[in-house]
Order: C-alpha cells, then sequence, then structure tokens
C-alpha cells in the first residue's frame, strides 16, 4: 500500500508534537525545581533559650477588699450608690447625719471664742501689771537713793557737831529697811510676773487643745459623705437608711481595683506542671504579662484544677475586673539551645525536615525538634548555628519534599 504525501504529513504532525512535549515534560523532570528570593523567609539558626508552655485559663480578679467604716456615731441618712455598682474614686456611696457633730463643733468654735478673749485680757492685764510693778521699783530705789543722801549729809554734820549719832544710825536703819523691801518687791514682782505668763501659757495650750479637737471634728464632719477610696465594685452595704451606727462599724465593702491577681483554670491531666512559684504570662491584648503561681488548690472539681496567679505588675492598664484571659504556664526549659523563630508557616505541618539555604539551593535537610512555644522551635539535631533556614511564604509544601531547590533572586 503506497501512503501518499499527505497522509504522511497527517501523521507526522501529532507524532511531532508529541515529541516536543515529551521532550519539555522531560526537561522539567529533571531540572531543579526553582522558586523565588522574594517569596521566601529566612530564618537564621541562633541559640538561645525557651520554655514550654501549659496552656491555662484565668479570670481577672481584684487583689484587695476595701471596707469603708463609720466616722462617728450616726444615722444612715441616704445610701447614693447600691451594692453591685461601679464607682470611681472619690463617688459618693453613703451619706451620714452631720447635725450632731454641726453642733458640736459650733460649742467649740464658741468656747475658743472666749479663750481667745480671755488670752487677750489676760495679754493687757500682764502689761499693766508690769508696768505697775516697774514703778513701785523705781519709787523704791528713788527713795534709797534719797536715804543714802540724806545719811551723806547727816555724815558731814556729824563732823561739826551739827547732828547727834543716833540720827545717822537711824537713817542707816531706813536705808537697810528700803533695800530689804526692794528685794522683796523684786521677788514679788517675780512671782506675779511668772503667775501672768503661767496662765497666758495655759489659755495658750488650752485654744491649742481645742484648735485641734476643732480639725478633728472638721476633719470627721468631712467624711461623713463616705466616698471611694479607690475605683472598684460595691460589694455590700450593711446598714439601710434611717439606722443608727457607731464609731467605727464596718458600712461598705468593695473590691479595689487598684490593683489586680489571676484567678487561673487547667486541665486536671496538666496539674504536675501547676505548681506554686512556678512562672507564668497571663496574655492580654498581645501582650504577655509575666507572674508566679501562688496557692493551687489541692481539690479537682469537674475536671479543673484552681489555682492563683499574682503578676509582676499588678496595676497594668489593661487589666479589668472579671476578664477573662489565656495563661500559659512555663513547662520544661532549655538555654543556650540551638532554635529558630517560630513561624505561622510551620503550625499545620509535621516539622522533620527542613531547608538550608546554601550558594543559592535550598538544601533539605532531616531535623529533630524539641520545646516549641509561639516565639521559637527548638533544634536539636540536622542543623547548626550560624546557618539560614529558608521557608516558602506559602508554607514548606511549596517545596515539595524535594531534595533540592534553586532560590532566583
Amino acid at each position: 500500500m503506497i501512503i501518499s504525501k499527505k497522509q504522511r504529513f497527517t501523521i507526522l504532525i501529532p507524532v511531532g508534537i508529541l515529541m516536543i512535549i515529551s521532550v519539555i515534560f522531560m526537561s522539567r523532570w529533571l531540572m531543579p525545581k526553582a522558586i523565588s528570593m522574594k517569596d521566601c523567609i529566612i530564618l537564621p539558626v541562633e541559640k538561645g533559650d525557651i520554655f514550654q508552655i501549659i496552656p491555662a485559663t484565668g479570670t481577672v480578679e481584684a487583689e484587695n477588699e476595701v471596707l469603708i467604716r463609720s466616722p462617728y456615731p450616726s444615722i444612715v441618712k441616704q445610701i447614693i450608690r447600691e451594692p453591685g455598682s461601679r464607682v470611681q474614686q472619690g463617688d459618693v456611696i453613703l451619706v451620714l447625719e452631720d447635725e450632731p457633730i454641726k453642733e458640736e463643733i459650733s460649742k467649740i468654735n464658741d468656747q475658743l471664742e472666749l479663750k481667745r478673749n480671755t488670752l487677750e485680757k489676760n495679754k493687757l492685764s500682764e502689761f499693766s501689771a508690769t508696768v505697775d510693778l516697774n514703778y513701785s521699783e523705781e519709787v523704791k530705789k528713788l527713795n534709797i537713793t534719797s536715804l543714802k543722801s540724806q545719811l551723806a549729809d547727816e555724815s558731814q554734820l556729824l563732823e561739826v557737831g551739827g547732828i547727834s549719832p543716833a540720827k545717822i544710825e537711824k537713817t542707816k536703819e531706813e536705808i537697810a529697811l528700803a533695800e530689804k523691801d526692794l528685794v522683796m518687791l523684786k521677788q514679788k514682782n517675780g512671782i506675779r510676773v511668772k503667775q501672768l505668763k503661767a496662765e497666758e501659757t495655759g489659755l495658750v495650750l488650752e485654744i491649742n487643745m481645742q484648735q485641734k479637737e476643732l480639725s478633728d471634728k472638721m476633719r470627721i464632719m468631712s467624711q461623713m459623705r463616705l466616698t471611694a477610696p479607690s475605683s472598684g465594685i460595691i460589694l455590700s452595704i450593711t446598714n439601710k437608711v434611717g439606722e443608727k451606727v457607731n464609731a467605727d462599724n464596718v458600712l461598705i465593702r468593695m473590691s479595689d481595683l487598684s490593683t489586680f491577681k489571676i484567678s487561673g483554670s487547667a486541665e486536671d491531666k496538666l496539674a504536675e506542671n501547676i505548681k506554686t512559684g512556678r512562672r507564668v504570662f497571663a496574655i492580654v491584648d498581645n501582650e504577655r504579662l509575666p507572674g508566679t503561681i501562688g496557692i493551687v488548690n489541692p481539690m479537682i472539681e469537674n475536671g479543673k484544677l484552681q489555682f492563683n496567679v499574682h503578676l509582676e505588675e499588678k496595676n497594668h492598664k489593661k487589666l479589668l475586673s472579671n476578664q477573662k484571659i489565656a495563661l500559659w504556664v512555663v513547662g520544661n526549659e532549655a538555654e543556650n539551645t540551638t532554635r529558630i523563630k517560630n513561624l505561622n508557616l510551620f503550625d499545620k505541618e509535621s516539622l522533620n525536615a527542613l531547608y538550608v539555604l546554601d550558594n543559592g539551593m535550598a538544601i533539605r535537610r532531616n531535623v529533630t525538634t524539641g520545646i516549641k512555644n509561639p516565639d521559637y522551635i527548638q533544634l536539636l539535631s540536622g542543623v547548626e548555628e550560624g546557618e539560614k533556614i529558608i521557608v516558602p511564604k506559602r508554607g514548606l509544601s511549596a517545596f515539595h519534599n524535594e531534595n533540592s531547590v534553586v532560590i532566583n533572586n
């Protein structure tokens, strides 16, 4: 059978196309896979610390409870904020009747006014008495001076026989008596001045004491409107409107929101990892707040282990009462170990092989991993510090488990 040129051409065309496709396919099969560097992430192999995370949950709670007491015997006049209310520092919660203490303040003010008047009179009396006493002393001194002058005159007269010796003796006696009177007068005057000074000092002390008492009453008066000492939640109010209360009676219980602790909970199967003093991180809006585990409740309830966490920064601005948060309890730790940063690209893959960047090629290495947390992955074998791991942004599956992949710049 003779085949025409047209028939041969018709047969050869499909065969030629098939051969071309086969050549292309074989060339692609034999050539190494390639990927662009811009589609990859480079991770340096480094030395550092890493820790295991034991997952738990927590609830933010106020660390302290505040008790507000009655400052003075009184009657509950008005309740402004009911139990369960959230209050800010300085908010008025309860008002006590203040008329009795107002009357006491008025009485003390009246007594102070009287004592101040008495003190002023005493000062005037002291001044007047001092003037009188000084005048009396001056009179005595002048009298003595006059007698001494008289004695001198009489002594001259005695020399010429103009006076008897008895007269001179009498003048001397008068001088001696006058000098004794002056000494006694000075002593009496000194005692009188001290008395007046003592009376003044006593009045000043009484005034100071009553001023202190007045200040105390005024301070108590300002406390008859009971306010929140800090932001918090009112837990209970002891008395009702119209009921009598004594001084120091607890009227209000509230939680103090100035500092917080965490009430933690973990699965009972993780109980061996929950120990007092162990480090823990509270995750609040993607921020990690360090702390330590406090009291651990030995009783397991509903498959849960309960424990307290004490934060280093107890008043962090992001902490809110009753806020639900995640807890990372620190488990096993390794120091100065080989590690790489953990990426979301690893989360869904079994990490038993990685690719090391070497002269423009991604070379497959079998690795053994250890501790893994959201920050790092521990590499126990397969790579060394200083090497660089290359990871496609689409995940390791983009390398199709090839032994080597070309990295194009």
